[in-house]
């Protein structure tokens, strides 16, 4: 058994030196993630055929409901952790997901099939994701401004939701001017009354999942001597981004890269945007300066995507390309791993 104790500090009993305890942990840990995969395409097959039903575009879709749908882990975990006073493990997964977004599910989604990009992606929604990673770094980085404490106040919160509010606003003009509903559908749609109970359900199986997720993670974790930085960037951010993962190589594989990218930029920004500010007028968070260099990572990956949709073949993400965007994240991942 084991017990969070406040202000970051865990308790870990004997018992969980013992094989079979720590076997419970993992075993309890991967079914967090299953029950966080079916919560989110539950969700996510809900709220999309809702969606379809008003007409709306599969990039439309991808970036909004289908984004906030595979989000939605991303916002338990770090929600859950912010309060159980992990606030390195809360920034840690949403940068960590951010960039296992772009790089590891957009290279893995573009050798599985190039991805062509609408105009819009490449002239707005990659450089909001942009906008969106460098605010947070100025907000956060208090001390670089003269501030005596590096932190995510409830001000910076509003400021994030204020940008996420004019993203929603750039959507809903988009989707009243987009003629674009062109490409083969895979949404199934649903009567409302499904559609909703699916809603629910998945939401339910979310809440469920992310503790689970949390808890055993952070447990395990810790009794490997791991950091909370660690554990974000790494076991949290991967974890919470299968639904990702999941929704954008399938979506690839089907040649709907409209939604396999609408996916993946949604994401990023929802998570900049929408879950780091959420946790952060729900429980104020202390920043760690280390987490500086994961930034920096999140912002040269999105410029190098940019460059990528403005040479050669343009506005398409080839497999060279993806390529490249899997080796960053396999080095990177490597680095952290080594400096722990």
């Amino acid at each position: 058994m084991y017990l969070f104790q406040p202000k970051e500090k865990i308790y870990i009993s004997k018992t969980l030196t013992k094989p079979l305890s720590m076997l419970l942990a993992i075993t309890l840990l991967l079914v967090g993630f299953v029950i966080l995969i079916k919560g989110a395409d539950f969700l996510v097959s809900g709220s999309s055929s809702i969606a379809k039903k008003f007409n709306i575009s599969n990039l439309a879709i991808g970036l909004t409901v289908v984004a906030l749908g595979t989000s939605t882990p991303e916002l338990l975990v770090s929600v859950t952790s912010s309060i159980k006073g992990y606030n390195s493990a809360a920034f840690g997964n949403v940068i960590g997901s951010n960039n296992f977004n772009l790089l590891f599910i957009l290279g893995i989604s573009g050798l599985i099939f190039p991805l062509i990009v609408q105009r819009n992606t490449v002239l707005y929604e990659v450089p909001l994701s942009l906008l969106a990673a460098v605010v947070l770094f100025v907000l956060v980085n208090d001390q670089f401004w003269g501030g005596s404490v590096n932190k995510l106040t409830r001000i910076d919160s509003l400021i994030l939701l204020l940008l996420f509010c004019g993203f929603m606003v750039y959507i809903y003009r988009t989707m009243t001017n987009s003629t674009d509903l062109t490409g083969e559908s895979e949404i199934k749609i649903f009567s409302n009354p499904k559609s909703v109970g699916l809603i629910i359900f998945g939401l339910a199986l979310l809440v469920g999942g992310g503790t689970l997720v949390v808890d055993n993670a952070i447990l395990i974790a810790k009794n490997y001597g791991l950091s909370d930085k660690l554990i974000g960037l790494t076991i949290l951010a991967a974890g919470t981004s299968l639904p990702e993962l999941a929704t954008s190589a399938v979506a690839a594989y089907k040649r709907n890269t409209d939604i396999a990218i609408g996916n993946v930029v949604g994401s990023n920004i929802f998570n900049a945007l929408f879950i780091l500010p959420i946790t952060g007028l729900i429980n104020p968070m202390e920043y760690d300066l280390n987490l500086n260099f994961d930034i920096y990572i999140l912002i040269g990956s999105t410029v190098v995507l940019m460059i990528f949709m403005f040479t050669l073949n343009r506005r398409k993400l080839d497999r060279w390309e993806a390529f490249i965007l899997l080796g960053g994240y396999i080095a990177y991942t490597l680095y952290l791993i080594r400096m722990g």
